[in-house]
């Protein structure tokens, strides 16, 4: 997906990984002594410079406490992933760039309302995205969710280093469709996985650049989609390092051998959820049948109403 001949000041960001700060697992039973990341703050960001980022960003769950120590760097911008509630009930990430630290309070009091959170982000002029649509990692689905997003958001992830291609192949055909802006991470919960995949800007000399080559679509997408063999090789190093931070957790050490089997049903698990949702969408826009309309996006005061 990525020309290797790049012009030399396009410009290189991962805008999706986490550390230690995302918090808990939301798994149950793992949601008491387990993190969603043990990157710390700093090693994340060596790890994405030694990858080859000129751009570094944060993205953890509804958190911005990362900042504390990146702040400094120049080539460091704040952004986070939003849990945010869709007006059917359901749940999907969102993911926000270069905030600032008020922004991030405003955010939080409009995560449980997607269309008031959009309307806020448009009128602050706040670049953001909906993440892994066509995954069951934030749970159930509904068919109108998909409508919400297209008329909602001006940039889907289609790339993301966890997923199989087939959920980010479905998710780049939404973007397409809908006219929206292309961008990629990692989703990186370890420092092995960050900097994997990346969002490209061409023409871009510095962040101000690099957002504004965002807003006006001219990205490109790198990496690869993720895979068995790379979730069970993260969830293995995130369980060495939960081991690492809590010796007591090492009774568990028994289960270790049957991750294989949790990381296995995980990716068949997101291959029967990318195929229902996949076809239901294909089916609703028509595209069965070449003859689907382009949907009609919403002013930013319309999505508010």
């Amino acid at each position: 997906m990525c020309n290797v001949l790049n012009a030399i000041w396009n410009l290189r960001c991962d805008l999706h990984v986490h550390t230690v700060h995302s918090g808990m697992s939301t798994l149950p039973v793992l949601k008491n002594f387990c993190r969603e990341s043990y990157s710390p703050p700093g090693a994340l960001y060596e790890q994405l410079k030694r990858r080859g980022m000129d751009l570094v960003t944060v993205t953890d769950h509804d958190a911005i406490e990362a900042a504390e120590s990146l702040r400094r760097r120049p080539d460091f911008f704040l952004s986070e992933e939003v849990t945010c509630r869709t007006p059917s009930g359901t749940e999907v990430h969102v993911g926000v760039y270069d905030i600032t630290e008020r922004q991030h309070v405003a955010i939080q009091r409009r995560r449980d309302d997607l269309p008031r959170l959009a309307a806020f982000l448009e009128e602050q002029g706040v670049f953001f995205s909906i993440n892994h649509i066509f995954s069951a990692l934030t749970g159930r689905r509904t068919a109108d969710d998909f409508g919400s997003v297209e008329a909602l958001f001006p940039a889907a992830e289609v790339l993301n280093g966890y997923l199989p291609e087939r959920n980010n192949r479905l998710a780049a055909r939404l973007a397409s469709y809908a006219r929206m802006v292309a961008v990629g991470g990692s989703d990186a919960h370890t420092l092995r996985s960050a900097g994997s995949v990346w969002t490209e800007v061409r023409n871009a000399r510095n962040k101000v650049e690099f957002l504004e080559g965002l807003r006006q679509g001219r990205a490109q997408v790198c990496g690869e989609s993720g895979s068995f063999w790379k979730l069970t090789r993260d969830v293995l190093i995130m369980t060495v390092e939960m081991f690492r931070e809590k010796p007591l957790a090492a009774v568990l050490a028994p289960l270790v051998a049957g991750i294989p089997v949790v990381t296995l049903a995980n990716v068949l698990g997101e291959a029967m959820f990318a195929r229902k949702w996949g076809q239901a969408w294909i089916c609703a826009r028509g595209l069965d049948t070449g003859a689907a309309a382009r949907p009609t996006r919403s002013a930013a005061g319309e999505a508010s109403a």
